[in-house]
Protein backbone atom coordinates (compact mmCIF):
# COMPACT_ATOMS: atom_id res chain seq x y z
CA UNK A 1 0.00 0.00 0.00
CA UNK A 2 1.70 2.90 -1.22
CA UNK A 3 -1.34 5.67 -1.21
CA UNK A 4 0.25 8.30 1.78
CA UNK A 5 3.57 8.45 0.28
CA UNK A 6 1.92 8.84 -3.08
CA UNK A 7 -0.57 11.31 -1.95
CA UNK A 8 2.08 12.96 0.49
CA UNK A 9 4.84 13.43 -2.45
CA UNK A 10 1.89 14.54 -4.87
CA UNK A 11 1.08 17.75 -2.72
CA UNK A 12 4.15 18.87 -2.64
CA UNK A 13 3.78 18.76 -6.71
CA UNK A 14 4.31 22.05 -8.20
CA UNK A 15 1.27 23.87 -9.94
CA UNK A 16 2.22 26.79 -11.24
CA UNK A 17 0.33 27.28 -15.00
CA UNK A 18 1.79 26.58 -18.66
CA UNK A 19 -0.03 29.29 -20.89
CA UNK A 20 -3.71 27.94 -21.15
CA UNK A 21 -4.93 26.98 -24.37
CA UNK A 22 -8.21 29.11 -25.41
CA UNK A 23 -7.83 31.21 -22.15
CA UNK A 24 -8.25 34.96 -21.61
CA UNK A 25 -8.87 36.86 -18.10
CA UNK A 26 -7.44 38.71 -15.46
CA UNK A 27 -6.25 37.85 -11.97
CA UNK A 28 -8.72 38.94 -9.71
CA UNK A 29 -8.17 37.79 -5.97
CA UNK A 30 -10.45 34.52 -5.38
CA UNK A 31 -13.12 34.92 -2.13
CA UNK A 32 -12.47 33.14 1.01
CA UNK A 33 -15.38 32.72 2.93
CA UNK A 34 -14.78 29.54 3.78
CA UNK A 35 -15.24 25.80 2.65
CA UNK A 36 -16.87 27.49 -0.68
CA UNK A 37 -14.14 29.47 -1.74
CA UNK A 38 -16.72 32.87 -0.72
CA UNK A 39 -20.24 33.88 -0.43
CA UNK A 40 -22.42 36.06 -2.10
CA UNK A 41 -20.69 39.34 -0.93
CA UNK A 42 -17.54 38.31 -2.47
CA UNK A 43 -19.05 37.79 -6.24
CA UNK A 44 -18.21 39.61 -8.90
CA UNK A 45 -21.44 39.18 -10.73
CA UNK A 46 -24.92 40.08 -8.51
CA UNK A 47 -26.96 37.12 -7.89
CA UNK A 48 -30.67 38.21 -8.81
CA UNK A 49 -32.24 35.49 -6.76
CA UNK A 50 -30.69 35.94 -2.89
CA UNK A 51 -33.31 33.38 -1.78
CA UNK A 52 -31.71 30.23 -3.70
CA UNK A 53 -28.57 28.37 -2.51
CA UNK A 54 -25.58 29.40 -3.96
CA UNK A 55 -22.41 27.78 -5.49
CA UNK A 56 -19.55 29.16 -5.44
CA UNK A 57 -17.14 29.06 -9.13
CA UNK A 58 -13.50 30.02 -9.70
CA UNK A 59 -13.20 30.19 -13.98
CA UNK A 60 -11.10 33.05 -16.07
CA UNK A 61 -12.91 32.45 -19.56
CA UNK A 62 -13.79 36.52 -20.52
CA UNK A 63 -17.30 35.59 -20.55
CA UNK A 64 -17.38 33.91 -17.98
CA UNK A 65 -20.33 36.49 -16.01
CA UNK A 66 -22.18 36.11 -19.22
CA UNK A 67 -22.68 32.44 -19.10
CA UNK A 68 -23.12 32.29 -15.46
CA UNK A 69 -26.10 35.25 -15.69
CA UNK A 70 -27.34 32.63 -18.49
CA UNK A 71 -27.20 30.29 -15.85
CA UNK A 72 -29.09 31.99 -13.19
CA UNK A 73 -31.57 33.32 -15.26
CA UNK A 74 -32.77 29.98 -16.06
CA UNK A 75 -32.57 28.47 -12.84
CA UNK A 76 -34.79 29.27 -9.50
CA UNK A 77 -33.32 26.21 -6.87
CA UNK A 78 -29.47 27.20 -6.95
CA UNK A 79 -27.51 30.68 -8.24
CA UNK A 80 -23.82 30.99 -8.91
CA UNK A 81 -21.31 33.18 -7.33
CA UNK A 82 -18.11 33.41 -9.59
CA UNK A 83 -15.04 34.89 -8.73
CA UNK A 84 -12.21 35.26 -11.48
CA UNK A 85 -9.33 33.51 -9.07
CA UNK A 86 -6.97 34.00 -12.24
CA UNK A 87 -6.20 32.40 -15.34
CA UNK A 88 -4.87 29.05 -15.08
CA UNK A 89 -1.99 29.23 -13.13
CA UNK A 90 -2.97 31.90 -11.03
CA UNK A 91 -6.01 29.92 -10.15
CA UNK A 92 -4.00 26.34 -9.90
CA UNK A 93 -1.53 28.28 -7.23
CA UNK A 94 -4.76 30.01 -4.97
CA UNK A 95 -6.86 25.84 -5.45
CA UNK A 96 -3.35 24.01 -4.26
CA UNK A 97 -3.39 26.13 -1.36
CA UNK A 98 -6.86 25.59 -0.12
CA UNK A 99 -6.20 21.93 -0.82
CA UNK A 100 -3.86 22.38 1.35
CA UNK A 101 -5.31 24.37 4.35
CA UNK A 102 -8.11 22.13 4.17
CA UNK A 103 -10.71 25.66 3.57
CA UNK A 104 -10.76 28.22 1.09
CA UNK A 105 -11.92 25.97 -2.35
CA UNK A 106 -14.74 27.40 -4.17
CA UNK A 107 -17.68 24.39 -4.65
CA UNK A 108 -16.84 24.15 -8.69
CA UNK A 109 -13.36 25.14 -10.29
CA UNK A 110 -12.66 25.23 -14.22
CA UNK A 111 -9.92 22.89 -14.44
CA UNK A 112 -7.51 22.21 -17.85
CA UNK A 113 -7.76 18.35 -18.52
CA UNK A 114 -4.15 17.83 -17.90
CA UNK A 115 -4.41 19.08 -13.99
CA UNK A 116 -7.41 16.85 -13.45
CA UNK A 117 -5.60 13.35 -12.62
CA UNK A 118 -2.86 16.15 -9.98
CA UNK A 119 -5.48 17.55 -7.78
CA UNK A 120 -7.69 14.02 -8.23
CA UNK A 121 -4.54 12.02 -6.41
CA UNK A 122 -4.84 14.78 -3.89
CA UNK A 123 -8.70 14.14 -3.09
CA UNK A 124 -9.20 17.24 -4.23
CA UNK A 125 -12.09 16.82 -6.83
CA UNK A 126 -15.52 14.84 -6.16
CA UNK A 127 -16.28 11.91 -8.83
CA UNK A 128 -19.21 13.07 -10.93
CA UNK A 129 -19.90 9.75 -12.26
CA UNK A 130 -23.65 9.06 -9.81
CA UNK A 131 -24.03 13.24 -9.63
CA UNK A 132 -25.63 13.90 -12.99
CA UNK A 133 -23.08 12.46 -15.96
CA UNK A 134 -25.41 9.56 -17.15
CA UNK A 135 -27.86 12.35 -17.89
CA UNK A 136 -25.25 14.26 -19.97
CA UNK A 137 -23.32 11.43 -21.34
CA UNK A 138 -24.39 11.55 -24.47
CA UNK A 139 -23.30 15.02 -25.45
CA UNK A 140 -19.74 14.21 -25.41
CA UNK A 141 -17.72 11.92 -27.82
CA UNK A 142 -15.74 9.69 -25.66
CA UNK A 143 -12.51 10.70 -25.99
CA UNK A 144 -14.02 14.19 -24.79
CA UNK A 145 -14.71 12.26 -21.77
CA UNK A 146 -11.66 10.37 -21.29
CA UNK A 147 -9.96 13.52 -20.92
CA UNK A 148 -11.77 14.26 -17.61
CA UNK A 149 -11.55 10.93 -16.28
CA UNK A 150 -8.89 9.35 -14.03
CA UNK A 151 -9.65 5.40 -13.50
CA UNK A 152 -13.45 4.78 -13.68
CA UNK A 153 -14.16 8.47 -12.14
CA UNK A 154 -15.57 11.37 -13.67
CA UNK A 155 -13.83 14.69 -12.34
CA UNK A 156 -14.77 17.32 -14.91
CA UNK A 157 -18.22 18.59 -17.03
CA UNK A 158 -16.23 19.22 -20.56
CA UNK A 159 -16.79 22.50 -21.66
CA UNK A 160 -13.96 23.10 -24.69
CA UNK A 161 -11.43 21.19 -26.63
CA UNK A 162 -8.61 21.84 -29.11
CA UNK A 163 -9.18 19.26 -31.71
CA UNK A 164 -6.05 19.71 -34.43
CA UNK A 165 -5.40 20.95 -37.66
CA UNK A 166 -3.05 22.86 -39.93
CA UNK A 167 -3.48 26.31 -40.43
CA UNK A 168 -1.53 27.57 -43.71
CA UNK A 169 -0.28 30.82 -45.49
CA UNK A 170 -2.32 30.54 -49.16
CA UNK A 171 0.05 33.52 -50.41
CA UNK A 172 3.08 31.38 -49.88
CA UNK A 173 1.31 28.14 -50.60
CA UNK A 174 0.59 29.75 -53.72
CA UNK A 175 3.79 31.08 -54.94
CA UNK A 176 5.67 28.40 -54.33
CA UNK A 177 3.29 25.61 -56.12
CA UNK A 178 2.34 23.92 -52.58
CA UNK A 179 -0.52 21.87 -51.25
CA UNK A 180 -1.27 20.87 -47.82
CA UNK A 181 0.82 17.58 -46.94
CA UNK A 182 -1.72 14.65 -45.91
CA UNK A 183 1.19 12.83 -44.43
CA UNK A 184 4.32 13.63 -42.24
CA UNK A 185 6.47 12.49 -44.90
CA UNK A 186 4.56 14.77 -47.31
CA UNK A 187 5.41 17.25 -45.15
CA UNK A 188 8.88 17.04 -45.00
CA UNK A 189 9.34 16.70 -48.68
CA UNK A 190 6.97 19.98 -49.01
CA UNK A 191 9.44 21.39 -46.41
CA UNK A 192 12.47 20.63 -48.33
CA UNK A 193 10.97 22.42 -51.52
CA UNK A 194 9.35 25.79 -49.93
CA UNK A 195 13.36 25.87 -48.14
CA UNK A 196 14.63 24.89 -51.95
CA UNK A 197 13.48 27.71 -53.26
CA UNK A 198 14.19 30.22 -50.46
CA UNK A 199 11.00 30.54 -49.10
CA UNK A 200 10.18 30.65 -45.42
CA UNK A 201 10.71 27.58 -42.80
CA UNK A 202 7.45 25.43 -43.41
CA UNK A 203 6.47 25.07 -39.39
CA UNK A 204 7.70 25.27 -35.59
CA UNK A 205 9.49 23.23 -32.89
CA UNK A 206 9.41 24.95 -29.87
CA UNK A 207 10.75 23.58 -27.09
CA UNK A 208 8.42 25.61 -24.62
CA UNK A 209 5.22 23.52 -26.24
CA UNK A 210 5.29 19.95 -24.31
CA UNK A 211 1.91 19.66 -24.39
CA UNK A 212 1.71 19.92 -28.60
CA UNK A 213 4.46 17.36 -28.69
CA UNK A 214 2.82 15.19 -26.61
CA UNK A 215 -0.58 15.15 -28.95
CA UNK A 216 2.16 14.50 -31.74
CA UNK A 217 2.67 11.16 -29.71
CA UNK A 218 -0.70 10.37 -29.42
CA UNK A 219 -0.49 11.10 -32.88
CA UNK A 220 1.30 8.02 -33.81
CA UNK A 221 -0.35 5.86 -31.36
CA UNK A 222 1.99 5.99 -28.75
CA UNK A 223 0.50 5.58 -24.66
CA UNK A 224 2.96 7.36 -23.02
CA UNK A 225 0.92 6.73 -19.57
CA UNK A 226 -0.81 3.91 -18.14
CA UNK A 227 -2.56 4.86 -14.67
CA UNK A 228 -5.67 4.18 -12.95
CA UNK A 229 -6.05 4.99 -8.98
CA UNK A 230 -8.02 1.79 -8.27
CA UNK A 231 -4.37 0.85 -8.54
CA UNK A 232 -3.16 2.19 -5.66
CA UNK A 233 0.73 3.38 -6.24
CA UNK A 234 1.17 2.07 -9.75
CA UNK A 235 1.98 4.07 -13.01
CA UNK A 236 2.80 2.99 -16.28
CA UNK A 237 4.91 5.42 -18.40
CA UNK A 238 6.56 4.39 -22.04
CA UNK A 239 8.28 7.75 -23.13
CA UNK A 240 10.98 5.85 -25.33
CA UNK A 241 8.24 3.83 -27.15
CA UNK A 242 9.58 2.80 -30.89
CA UNK A 243 6.34 5.61 -31.91
CA UNK A 244 7.69 8.48 -29.64
CA UNK A 245 11.09 7.38 -31.12
CA UNK A 246 10.52 7.70 -34.24
CA UNK A 247 8.25 11.05 -33.56
CA UNK A 248 11.06 12.49 -32.02
CA UNK A 249 13.64 11.47 -34.50
CA UNK A 250 11.26 13.31 -37.11
CA UNK A 251 11.99 16.35 -35.64
CA UNK A 252 14.88 15.93 -35.13
CA UNK A 253 15.42 15.67 -39.03
CA UNK A 254 13.62 18.54 -39.61
CA UNK A 255 15.79 20.61 -37.01
CA UNK A 256 18.42 19.77 -38.51
CA UNK A 257 17.66 20.31 -42.61
CA UNK A 258 17.09 23.69 -41.32
CA UNK A 259 12.76 23.20 -42.51
CA UNK A 260 11.75 24.15 -39.02
CA UNK A 261 11.89 26.84 -36.80
CA UNK A 262 12.87 26.67 -33.53
CA UNK A 263 12.03 29.97 -31.44
CA UNK A 264 10.11 29.51 -28.11
CA UNK A 265 5.84 30.09 -29.45
CA UNK A 266 3.62 32.49 -27.65
CA UNK A 267 6.05 35.45 -27.34
CA UNK A 268 6.19 38.69 -29.27
CA UNK A 269 9.10 37.48 -31.65
CA UNK A 270 7.21 34.64 -32.66
CA UNK A 271 4.34 35.95 -33.23
CA UNK A 272 6.19 38.96 -35.22
CA UNK A 273 7.49 36.14 -37.18
CA UNK A 274 4.04 34.94 -38.21
CA UNK A 275 2.52 38.22 -38.93
CA UNK A 276 5.63 38.93 -41.67
CA UNK A 277 5.75 35.44 -43.58
CA UNK A 278 8.37 33.77 -41.15
CA UNK A 279 6.79 30.20 -40.85
CA UNK A 280 4.29 28.70 -43.93
CA UNK A 281 2.15 27.04 -41.08
CA UNK A 282 1.05 26.62 -37.61
CA UNK A 283 0.32 23.44 -36.33
CA UNK A 284 -1.91 24.34 -33.86
CA UNK A 285 -5.33 23.86 -32.23
CA UNK A 286 -8.97 25.41 -33.04
CA UNK A 287 -8.55 27.54 -30.62
CA UNK A 288 -5.40 29.54 -32.79
CA UNK A 289 -7.34 32.01 -35.07
CA UNK A 290 -8.89 33.34 -32.16
CA UNK A 291 -5.90 33.61 -29.89
CA UNK A 292 -3.65 34.59 -33.15
CA UNK A 293 -6.65 37.59 -33.78
CA UNK A 294 -6.02 38.18 -30.38
CA UNK A 295 -2.44 39.05 -31.13
CA UNK A 296 -2.50 40.91 -33.82
CA UNK A 297 -2.16 38.34 -36.57
CA UNK A 298 -4.46 38.75 -39.63
CA UNK A 299 -5.31 42.35 -39.36
CA UNK A 300 -2.46 43.85 -41.61
CA UNK A 301 -0.55 42.80 -44.53
CA UNK A 302 -1.61 38.80 -43.62
CA UNK A 303 -4.81 39.45 -43.44
CA UNK A 304 -6.88 37.36 -45.40
CA UNK A 305 -3.92 34.65 -46.31
CA UNK A 306 -4.90 32.25 -43.80
CA UNK A 307 -6.67 28.98 -44.19
CA UNK A 308 -7.03 25.42 -42.55
CA UNK A 309 -6.21 21.80 -43.20
CA UNK A 310 -6.20 18.48 -41.54
CA UNK A 311 -3.13 17.23 -39.35
CA UNK A 312 -0.60 15.25 -41.54
CA UNK A 313 -1.10 11.76 -40.69
CA UNK A 314 1.74 8.57 -40.16
CA UNK A 315 -0.99 6.60 -42.28
CA UNK A 316 -3.15 8.43 -44.43
CA UNK A 317 -5.37 5.16 -44.14
CA UNK A 318 -5.60 5.32 -40.49
CA UNK A 319 -5.69 8.66 -39.16
CA UNK A 320 -5.45 9.52 -35.82
CA UNK A 321 -7.13 12.56 -34.61
CA UNK A 322 -5.06 14.40 -31.83
CA UNK A 323 -5.92 17.41 -29.70
CA UNK A 324 -4.52 20.39 -27.45
CA UNK A 325 -5.73 22.02 -24.45
CA UNK A 326 -9.31 22.17 -23.06
CA UNK A 327 -10.82 22.85 -20.39
CA UNK A 328 -13.77 21.46 -17.83
CA UNK A 329 -15.60 22.43 -14.18
CA UNK A 330 -14.66 20.17 -11.80
CA UNK A 331 -16.39 19.93 -8.49
CA UNK A 332 -14.40 20.50 -5.47
CA UNK A 333 -14.23 18.22 -2.25
CA UNK A 334 -14.86 21.67 -0.19
CA UNK A 335 -18.01 21.99 -1.47
CA UNK A 336 -20.83 22.68 0.47
CA UNK A 337 -23.41 20.63 -1.38
CA UNK A 338 -21.68 18.42 -3.71
CA UNK A 339 -25.26 17.43 -5.96
CA UNK A 340 -26.01 21.09 -6.35
CA UNK A 341 -22.46 22.15 -7.00
CA UNK A 342 -22.62 18.97 -10.04
CA UNK A 343 -25.70 20.50 -11.07
CA UNK A 344 -23.17 23.72 -11.75
CA UNK A 345 -20.66 21.82 -12.96
CA UNK A 346 -22.62 20.35 -16.03
CA UNK A 347 -25.40 23.18 -16.46
CA UNK A 348 -22.59 26.00 -16.35
CA UNK A 349 -21.65 26.79 -19.75
CA UNK A 350 -23.91 24.42 -21.60
CA UNK A 351 -27.21 26.65 -22.49
CA UNK A 352 -27.56 27.25 -26.16
CA UNK A 353 -26.99 30.71 -25.73
CA UNK A 354 -23.64 30.43 -23.45
CA UNK A 355 -22.41 28.29 -26.06
CA UNK A 356 -23.17 30.23 -29.34
CA UNK A 357 -21.92 33.12 -27.97
CA UNK A 358 -18.46 31.13 -26.69
CA UNK A 359 -17.70 30.07 -30.58
CA UNK A 360 -18.99 32.89 -32.21
CA UNK A 361 -16.60 34.84 -30.26
CA UNK A 362 -13.67 32.48 -30.48
CA UNK A 363 -13.38 32.63 -26.69
CA UNK A 364 -13.77 28.55 -26.83
CA UNK A 365 -14.16 25.54 -29.43
CA UNK A 366 -17.31 23.56 -28.24
CA UNK A 367 -17.22 19.94 -27.24
CA UNK A 368 -20.71 19.62 -27.44
CA UNK A 369 -22.23 17.63 -29.85
CA UNK A 370 -25.21 19.44 -30.32
CA UNK A 371 -23.16 22.75 -31.52
CA UNK A 372 -20.53 20.47 -33.50
CA UNK A 373 -23.43 18.67 -35.11
CA UNK A 374 -25.57 22.01 -35.84
CA UNK A 375 -25.95 23.32 -39.81
CA UNK A 376 -25.02 26.72 -38.21
CA UNK A 377 -21.13 25.64 -36.58
CA UNK A 378 -20.37 23.23 -39.19
CA UNK A 379 -21.32 25.45 -41.89
CA UNK A 380 -19.85 28.77 -40.64
CA UNK A 381 -17.63 30.80 -42.68
CA UNK A 382 -15.00 31.61 -40.66
CA UNK A 383 -13.49 35.04 -41.10
CA UNK A 384 -9.87 34.60 -40.20
CA UNK A 385 -9.78 31.98 -42.78
CA UNK A 386 -12.03 34.66 -45.55
CA UNK A 387 -15.07 32.47 -45.27
CA UNK A 388 -13.36 29.00 -45.49
CA UNK A 389 -15.86 26.49 -43.70
CA UNK A 390 -13.11 25.01 -41.32
CA UNK A 391 -15.40 23.43 -38.66
CA UNK A 392 -16.84 21.38 -41.64
CA UNK A 393 -13.72 20.66 -43.13
CA UNK A 394 -11.21 20.13 -40.44
CA UNK A 395 -11.78 20.43 -36.92
CA UNK A 396 -15.20 18.55 -36.41
CA UNK A 397 -14.19 15.74 -37.85
CA UNK A 398 -10.95 15.89 -35.80
CA UNK A 399 -13.22 16.32 -32.39
CA UNK A 400 -15.74 13.22 -33.32
CA UNK A 401 -12.34 10.98 -34.14
CA UNK A 402 -10.55 11.87 -30.89
CA UNK A 403 -10.13 9.17 -28.72
CA UNK A 404 -8.72 10.79 -25.60
CA UNK A 405 -5.28 10.78 -23.65
CA UNK A 406 -4.33 9.60 -20.43
CA UNK A 407 -3.16 12.45 -17.89
CA UNK A 408 -1.43 11.30 -14.52
CA UNK A 409 -0.41 13.29 -11.17
CA UNK A 410 3.04 13.68 -12.93
CA UNK A 411 1.70 15.56 -15.75
CA UNK A 412 3.95 18.88 -14.99
CA UNK A 413 6.88 17.70 -13.67
CA UNK A 414 6.74 15.21 -17.80
CA UNK A 415 5.90 18.54 -19.19
CA UNK A 416 9.23 20.23 -17.80
CA UNK A 417 11.34 17.11 -18.39
CA UNK A 418 10.18 17.13 -22.22
CA UNK A 419 10.65 20.38 -22.35
CA UNK A 420 14.65 19.94 -21.42
CA UNK A 421 14.54 16.84 -23.85
CA UNK A 422 13.13 18.94 -26.47
CA UNK A 423 15.56 21.92 -26.33
CA UNK A 424 18.50 19.40 -26.36
CA UNK A 425 17.17 18.05 -29.41
CA UNK A 426 17.28 21.69 -31.01
CA UNK A 427 20.57 23.10 -29.78
CA UNK A 428 21.85 19.43 -31.68
CA UNK A 429 23.18 18.11 -27.89
CA UNK A 430 21.04 14.77 -28.29
CA UNK A 431 19.12 13.01 -31.24
CA UNK A 432 15.87 12.41 -31.23
CA UNK A 433 16.13 8.47 -29.84
CA UNK A 434 18.16 9.77 -27.36
CA UNK A 435 16.22 12.29 -25.95
CA UNK A 436 13.42 9.65 -25.59
CA UNK A 437 15.75 7.13 -23.41
CA UNK A 438 16.30 9.75 -21.48
CA UNK A 439 13.14 11.72 -20.97
CA UNK A 440 12.06 8.19 -19.86
CA UNK A 441 14.99 7.57 -17.58
CA UNK A 442 13.64 11.12 -16.09
CA UNK A 443 10.49 10.66 -15.61
CA UNK A 444 10.83 7.08 -13.97
CA UNK A 445 13.24 8.23 -11.57
CA UNK A 446 10.85 11.11 -10.31
CA UNK A 447 7.98 8.84 -10.14
CA UNK A 448 9.96 6.22 -7.97
CA UNK A 449 10.90 9.13 -5.92
CA UNK A 450 7.28 9.97 -5.28
CA UNK A 451 6.59 6.26 -4.53
CA UNK A 452 5.31 4.83 -7.30
CA UNK A 453 5.66 1.57 -8.84
CA UNK A 454 6.49 1.51 -12.36
CA UNK A 455 5.82 -0.66 -15.22
CA UNK A 456 7.91 0.38 -18.33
Amino acid sequence: MKTKPVLAAIMTLAVAGALAACTAGGGGDGGDGGGGGGDASSCTNEIKKPDAPVVTLWAWYPNSETVVDNFNEANDDVQVCWTNAGAGGDAYDKFQTAISAGSGAPDVMMVEADRIATFQAQNALVDLSDLGYEDVKANFSDGAWKDVSVGDGIYGAPIDGGPMGMIYRTDVFSQYGLTPPTTWEELETTAQKLKDAGGPVFASFAANQPATTTAYFYGNGAEPFTYDPANEGEIGIKLNSPEIKEVLDYWDGLVDKGLVGTEDQFTPEYIAGVINGDYATYLSAAWAPGYLQGAGVGEGADAGVWAAAPMPQWDANNPIAINWGGSAFSVSSQAKDPELAAKVAFGVYADQASLDEGWQQQIIFPLNVNVLDSPEFQDYEVPFFSGQQANKEVYVPAANAYKGMTYTPLGQYYYSALTKQLAAIIDGSATGSEAADALQKDVVAYAEEQGFTVTE
